[in-house]
């Protein structure tokens, strides 16, 4: 029983990524694939698609991201690297040698952040004004 402490943590990360990103998608997608074939079968028996029905499949259809939203993104992947380098300083305020492996964490979301900000000044996608 004590041998399986050290694996169980090690793979708890890897299993709660996959609980969290994968089983979503899957099930995601099973339900759209039977929503597709209902609709499918409903065309083959010349049934009238209701309007309501291309309405939910067209819903998460992925639009071409707008400088606003680029600039969004790129606002919050900049506050997680700065609260990163923050808790990075709390932690390390008492041992010194705490703080510089926090703060190199810290600046891959920050450079994703920088990122997203820059192809917002570049994005021909202007956010539509109210």
């Amino acid at each position: 029983m004590q041998d399986l402490i050290p694996l169980v943590a090690v793979s708890m990360p890897f299993i709660m990524v996959i609980a969290i990103v994968v089983v979503p998608a899957i099930l995601k997608s099973r339900e759209r694939r039977e929503m597709q074939s209902t609709l499918r079968a409903a065309i083959d028996k010349g049934q009238p698609v209701p309007p309501e029905v291309i309405d939910a499949l067209t819903r998460n259809v992925k639009v071409a991201p707008t400088s606003l939203s680029d600039m969004r993104t790129g606002i919050i992947w900049l506050a997680v690297g700065l609260g990163l380098a923050a808790f990075g300083f709390l932690v390390g305020y008492e041992e010194a040698e705490a703080f510089h492996p926090m703060l190199g964490i810290a600046v891959i979301p920050s450079v994703i952040g920088l990122a997203y900000i820059a192809l917002s000044f570049f994005n021909p996608n202007k956010a539509k004004q109210p």
